[in-house]
């Protein structure tokens, strides 16, 4: 796709990446979502009304794709409900160990779902956990595919309703992976990392680590999809250099940055001064600007949703 999401769709930053989240960067996805309709009437009308292309979409995808689909289908809505490690999988799937190992393969396979372990997990760490990637599959199956029932019956209306309630949380999950995709590409930080990804250990967890095992470098980064006034901001990154010192790599030796991305900062100048780097939407659009025109417009489709102009 060479033309970016404002091509398509005349929405502010925060919608675009709204929209994103709901049917990612498909062309076709995003020619059904009418310029001259609000985010959420598009949701409403192309996605949750019966009869509508992207209603079905994912079913029809996963019935072509899968003789056991039905197998496939109830571990994308585990997924998609949180459930993502192995365990809690099989009991919420009530299939056994070997069958959903099998299933995640092939799901992962075909780029449906990726498996991850903490950024500094040595070769043969075993506690995985598995995400949905695709935004609108990771979408239909947390939101649409468990009201079927009532969405058959005409009550839309009401399933937006429960959506709208929950869609914050959602849109920070994939604000996550949106970051993650920005920094991979340089567009943030502009550094380059042999490791990216989330950290965890026990109840804590950072939203994105990068360590770089040549220079040292080691990123630390919060993602948050809130409007972060000065105070919310600041202690954000003060507990961050907290459970930083709990990341058990070069700890003598590294250089430390500490980062937050978020839909809007308050304060971003001083909290820079201060030797944070700090990125809201704005920032964010920019970037993704000039990286458009540093690479003649030819970028992955996660970029265009912030692209601009």
């Amino acid at each position: 796709m060479r033309r970016n999401f404002r091509r398509f769709l005349p929405y502010n930053e925060e919608e675009l990446v709204m929209t994103w989240c709901v049917i990612g960067g498909i062309p076709a996805y995003l020619r059904l979502f009418p310029p001259y309709r609000s985010f959420w009437e598009n949701v409403e009308e192309q996605i949750l009304r019966k009869g509508a292309y992207l209603y079905s979409e994912a079913e029809i995808l996963m019935q072509y794709e899968f003789r056991e689909a039905g197998n496939y289908m109830a571990i994308l809505r585990s997924l998609a409900a949180g459930y993502t490690s192995l365990g809690p999988l099989c009991q919420e799937t009530g299939l056994d160990k070997g069958l959903v190992s099998k299933y995640l393969a092939v799901l992962s396979r075909m780029h449906l779902i990726r498996d991850e372990v903490p950024v500094t997990a040595h070769a043969g760490y075993r506690r995985r956990h598995y995400r949905l990637t695709d935004p609108y599959f990771r979408f239909w199956f947390r939101f649409v595919y468990p009201r079927r029932a009532e969405t058959e019956t005409g009550q839309s209306g009401e399933v937006l309703a429960s959506i709208r309630e929950g869609f914050a949380p959602y849109c920070g999950e994939m604000f996550e992976q949106l970051a993650l995709d920005l920094v991979r590409r340089g567009i943030l930080f502009g550094s380059s990392y042999s490791r990216l990804g989330r950290w965890w250990q026990k109840e804590t967890e950072i939203d994105l680590v990068g360590l770089n095992e040549v220079s040292g470098d080691a990123l630390f980064c919060e993602c948050k999809w809130s409007a972060l006034n000065r105070r919310q901001a600041r202690g954000i990154l003060t507990a961050l250099r907290e459970k930083a010192c709990e990341v058990r790599w070069q700890n003598e030796s590294r250089n430390e940055r500490f980062a937050l991305a978020a839909k809007s900062i308050e304060g971003k100048e001083d909290l820079r001064e201060d030797g944070y780097q700090v990125f809201d939407l704005e920032d964010i659009a920019r970037l993704s600007r000039e990286y458009l025109a540093r690479m003649g417009g030819v970028v992955a489709v996660i970029v265009r949703v912030l692209g601009g102009g």
